[in-house]
C-alpha cells in the first residue's frame, strides 16, 4: 500500500473501502473472526501474536491499545513488525513507549534493508523470527497477520504452518 501511494501524482484518485471487520478484538482475549460466507467465530487467546507489514500496523495498533488500556485484560501481545527501511516504521515512538510501559507487550522489528548497527531483525519474516518473538502454537494462542499479500502468502503462512499452527490459531487479513 505504501509503495502504491508513493507512486501517485497530484490529481490522481483512488477508491478506498472502509474496514471490513474481519477481525474484531472484543476484549479480555476474545476475538471475533468473520470470513465471507462462513459463520462468525469467537476465539479466545491468552497470547496473541501480531505480524504487521507496513501500513498493516493500523489494525494491529488498535488491538494493542485495546488490550493495554484495560487493566483487567491480562492477554499477552507480541508484535513482529516488518518494513523495508527504518524510516518506514510507522508509529515507532508510540509502539516503543507502550512496550516500555507494559510488560505484557513485546515488540520486534525486521527490515528488508537495515542500517548498520541495527539491533533488530533483517530480511523477510521467517520461521525463526516467528518462533522467537511470537507465542508458540497452542489452544490459547492466536496469530493475526496484516500486510502486503506477498508477505502473508510467501513469508507468514508457510512459516506458521511449518511451526504447527492450525487454521483455527491464525487469521490473515
Amino acid at each position: 500500500m505504501s509503495q502504491y501511494l508513493d507512486s501517485l501524482k497530484v490529481g490522481d484518485t483512488i477508491d478506498i473501502t472502509g474496514p471490513a471487520g474481519k477481525v474484531i478484538y472484543l476484549g479480555r482475549g476474545y476475538i471475533r473472526v468473520k470470513y465471507p460466507g462462513k459463520p462468525e467465530q469467537i476465539r479466545f487467546a491468552t497470547d496473541i501474536g501480531l505480524i504487521a507489514g507496513g501500513t498493516g500496523i493500523t489494525p494491529m495498533l488498535q488491538i494493542i491499545k485495546a488490550i493495554l488500556k484495560d487493566p483487567s485484560d491480562t492477554t499477552r501481545v507480541s508484535l513482529l513488525f516488518a518494513n523495508q527501511l527504518e524510516n518506514d516504521i510507522l508509529v515507532r515512538e508510540e509502539l516503543e513507549e507502550m512496550a516500555e510501559k507494559h510488560d505484557q507487550f513485546s515488540l520486534w522489528y525486521t527490515l528488508d534493508r537495515p542500517p548498520e548497527n541495527w539491533s533488530y531483525g533483517s530480511g523477510f519474516v521467517s520461521g525463526e523470527m516467528i518462533s522467537t518473538h511470537l507465542p508458540p502454537p497452542g489452544p490459547t494462542s492466536q496469530i493475526l497477520m496484516c500486510g502486503p499479500p506477498p508477505m502473508i502468502k510467501f513469508a507468514c503462512l508457510p512459516n506458521i504452518e511449518k511451526l504447527g499452527f492450525s487454521e483455527d490459531m491464525y487469521v490473515p487479513f
